[in-house]
């Protein structure tokens, strides 16, 4: 069977057999490693890594995979950023959230709703969230209120199984619209922020936007904004500043790539016989034949959101795939997809000249040699 993601639809295959075929490749012994918002933001970044989808979509915990592997990456948040964040969020949210409120124009916050949502349970926290937000809907439309809801709890099916995702807190508005909230501890500077951090958080975001999407349907009224807070700390202080991110293009994105996981029976058939991801009960070169059985679309961005990342980019860079020297530099060059084709194209050995990325090549070699040679270096 093809493992290509925009053939035409797969054959459908029944829940129950796709989640005990992932089972199998997770192991007997390990528990699914739940997904999160940033997992699922990691995978819209990067849409065609077949890789990630199918160990994602199995739960595999993919630190423990690369550490087994012998490619542990330094992955993840720092104890100091941790905390740092955490206390930001407190003071943000204190006092029933009134810094927060005060940002989205709302001066007397004595009347906005907390509810609390504390139920036993993700399914259960899920469930009273839901509940939640269609009290808060009628509340808005009968009395005008507001309605803060400080870490709801949502639902994405991902593969024919729930997703749980937590974001920072969501306003209900009185005409209707609910609002994401994502408060971070990088700073916005002078008016502007890390670019890439703001990416990353609106990445983010845009799942919690979809995964709130769902319940809107089922609520009368209710509309979802596309846009985001995004509160952050101003300039060098623990003041918070809001900044408004329309989050349209990463919705879309997002939308694609979960259609692509629901589809990953279509990989899973695809791998040969005696592929497991099983950590216990597997040897490292076991593994490492296992994962190098599903293709990979490795970035050098990857290493900033994914835990097998130096796992892939050592393959690519001794494979020599030009997709270690980046996705631009990858889109520039065309047909030649390794290292070794490029540099006998530069150097006219190979390749046809009527190719723009070979001539390109071969003039930016003939640029170089003039400059070496009038530097005095050959």
């Amino acid at each position: 069977m093809s493992t290509s993601l925009d053939s035409g639809p797969p054959p459908q295959v029944p829940a129950t057999a796709l989640r005990q075929r992932l089972a199998e490749l997770r192991g007997p012994s390990a528990a699914p490693h739940p997904l999160d918002a940033r997992a699922l933001a990691a995978l819209a970044a990067n849409p065609g890594c077949r890789r990630r989808a199918l160990l994602d979509g199995a739960g595999v915990d993919k630190a423990v995979l690369a550490q087994a592997l012998g490619s542990p990456g330094a992955f993840g948040q720092s104890q100091f950023a941790f905390m740092r964040g955490h206390a930001f969020e407190a003071r943000v949210k204190a006092d029933r959230g009134a810094e927060l409120l005060k940002l989205l124009g709302v001066e007397d916050t004595r009347q906005v709703q907390v509810p609390d949502l504390s139920a036993a349970g993700p399914e259960g926290r899920t469930a009273r969230t839901a509940l939640a937000l269609r009290e808060a809907a009628a509340a808005g439309a009968r009395d005008g209120a507001w309605t803060l809801l400080d870490h709801p709890m949502l639902a994405l099916d991902v593969a024919g199984s729930p997703a749980y995702l937590e974001p920072d807190a969501v306003v209900v508005h009185p005409d209707g619209r609910w609002t994401v909230v994502e408060i971070k501890s990088f700073p916005v500077i002078d008016g502007s922020a890390d670019p890439s951090k703001v990416g990353a958080a609106a990445r983010q975001s845009a799942v919690y936007v979809l995964a709130l999407e769902r319940v809107a349907e089922r609520t009368a009224g209710a509309r979802v904004s596309h846009s985001v807070l995004l509160v952050c700390p101003k300039d060098f202080s623990n003041l918070p500043v809001a900044s408004v991110v329309d989050v349209r293009k990463q919705l879309s994105v997002t939308r694609r790539q979960l259609t692509r996981l629901i589809r990953i029976d279509a990989i899973a058939a695809a791998l040969p016989d005696g592929v497991s991801f099983d950590v216990e009960g597997c040897s490292a070169g076991e593994l490492t034949a296992s994962v190098e059985a599903v293709p990979a679309a490795y970035a050098p961005e990857c290493l900033a959101a994914c835990e097998l990342a130096f796992h892939c980019r050592e393959r690519a860079r001794t494979s020599g795939a030009v997709e270690s020297l980046g996705r631009s530099a990858r889109g520039e060059l065309g047909g030649l997809t390794a290292v070794p084709d490029i540099l006998a194209a530069a150097r006219g050995e190979s390749g046809d000249p009527a190719d723009p990325a070979v001539a390109a090549l071969r003039r930016a070699a003939s640029l170089r040699a003039e400059a070496l040679e009038a530097a005095g270096c050959r």
